[in-house]
């Protein structure tokens, strides 16, 4: 069973699997998403919901859980 993803909005990042995502905001509910200062996605907020736009392949799973942390903590 995965572990949650949890969201740490004052340090602007999201731990998941033993993987710290650092998140830059790029507009309202568009962030980019960064593992050790390389780019590996976005996330973004539309219709009501949290998605994950992954750079490459195999990152969504993960992008997805960051979206719905990270949305959900600065709701």
């Amino acid at each position: 069973m995965t572990s949650p993803a949890v969201a740490d909005v004052q340090n602007k990042s999201v731990a998941f699997e033993g993987t710290t995502y650092s998140i830059q905001e790029l507009g309202p509910d568009t962030f980019t998403v960064l593992v050790k200062g390389v780019p590996v996605g976005r996330i973004v907020y539309t219709f009501g919901a949290a998605n994950g736009v992954p750079e490459g392949d195999g990152v969504q799973e993960a992008l997805d859980a960051v979206a719905e942390a990270w949305f959900a903590a600065t709701a």
